[in-house]
């Protein structure tokens, strides 16, 4: 397997595993990487793929977001999404995919990551809680489990408060869960 940055001609293989990743949620989930992936073309964030026999396997974005700190604003990444083929999951294909792509945040500028995300998989990947590191989720609608961060080597102490979500997250409304019965 090969974990590499994605190529433009990567998009429908993209596509595809997202929309197989994520079932019935695969639709939204393939639109908002679309709209994403136009952010991380004109600056800031990572996207990457990883390959298997010459097949896009996996897929993982880094996109950048703000932290609202009482400073300043801070500009961090939000890990989103994270999808593998189903036929290829549980073999170490996601944890690989951001694994990469926080060493190579790590490199950088960026002070923190954060996800929404089950607190299971993404601990042993070194998030935590991100309440418990000073920083207030963007919505109500993210259960406190869900909501993680990890703090790369460009973090400073004073960077705590509310993470704000870039645009295309609210427009797919792609930010926690909704009420199904409301």
């Amino acid at each position: 397997m090969e974990i590499r940055e994605e190529r433009p001609d990567d998009a429908d293989a993209v596509r595809h595993a997202h929309l197989r990743a994520f079932g019935d949620h695969g639709g939204v989930v393939a639109d908002l990487v679309d709209t994403l992936r136009h952010g991380i073309r004109s600056g800031g964030g990572l996207a990457l793929v990883a390959e298997a026999a010459g097949q896009v396997v996996g897929h993982v974005m880094f996109t950048p977001s703000l932290l609202d700190a009482p400073r300043r604003l801070v500009g961090v990444q939000v890990l989103s999404p994270l999808g593998v083929l189903p036929e290829h999951q549980r073999q170490g294909i996601g944890s690989a995919l951001v694994r990469a792509g926080l060493a190579n945040l790590a490199e950088g500028e960026t002070p923190v990551v954060f996800l929404e995300g089950d607190p299971g998989y993404y601990s042993r990947l070194g998030f935590v809680p991100g309440a418990e590191l000073g920083f207030r989720k963007p919505s109500l609608r993210i259960p406190d489990a869900a909501f993680q961060a990890i703090r790369l080597p460009a973090y400073e102490p004073w960077m705590t408060g509310t993470l704000v979500y870039s645009e295309p997250f609210w427009r797919h409304d792609a930010v926690g869960l909704r009420d199904a019965n409301a």
